[in-house]
């Protein structure tokens, strides 16, 4: 078994929990604290990390209930994601092809908000954060086949709302 040392296994994950804390929860400072609370569950349960077989599956199992908590705290009223500068911009775009590109990612951010928890989770997991269907099932406690289903199901809703609005316009 792998020595883990919170500054070389945990502390790096800190960017990939919070872009999963924020998908959930959609609020950012509900996500900073999130992952906070999720470094602080980590360190004070050190004395077991030999017996965890995947800390990044165990810290994403707790950013993922904790978001799951606050959300039910705050009876479910979720605020869009707020707007995010794209920081490298293409330099061979315009200022039309960079107000397209913009609205085209708030677009699907809001058609992904839209989605249910467990979908929008394997979503994120699978599509941003680049998981395993078999890491994501450790991290959700689902089947590798629920998993498939959820991510077929979300981009099938992301598909036909996006063909709604590409067909009606914004």
């Amino acid at each position: 078994m792998k020595k883990i040392s919170f500054q070389n296994d945990v502390l790096p994950l800190k960017n990939m929990l919070y872009r999963l804390a924020l998908r959930i929860t959609l609020n950012s400072a509900e996500a900073e604290d999130i992952v906070q609370d999720t470094l602080i569950k980590v360190w004070n349960n050190r004395d077991n990390w030999e017996k965890i077989d995947s800390i990044e599956a165990y810290c994403l199992t707790i950013t993922r209930n904790l978001s799951l908590d606050r959300n039910k705290k705050m009876d479910n009223q979720h605020q869009s994601i707020e707007e995010k500068q794209i920081d490298k911009p293409d330099q061979s775009s315009n200022p039309f092809e960079d107000m397209n590109r913009k609205d085209l990612i708030n677009l699907i951010k809001r058609l992904i908000d839209e989605l249910p928890e467990k979908q929008r989770s394997c979503i994120q997991l699978r599509d941003f954060e680049g998981k395993s269907y078999k890491e994501i099932a450790i991290v959700l406690d689902i089947t590798e086949e629920q998993v498939k289903i959820n991510i077929f199901r979300a981009r099938q809703a992301i598909k036909k709302k996006y063909q709604g609005f590409d067909n009606y316009g914004l």
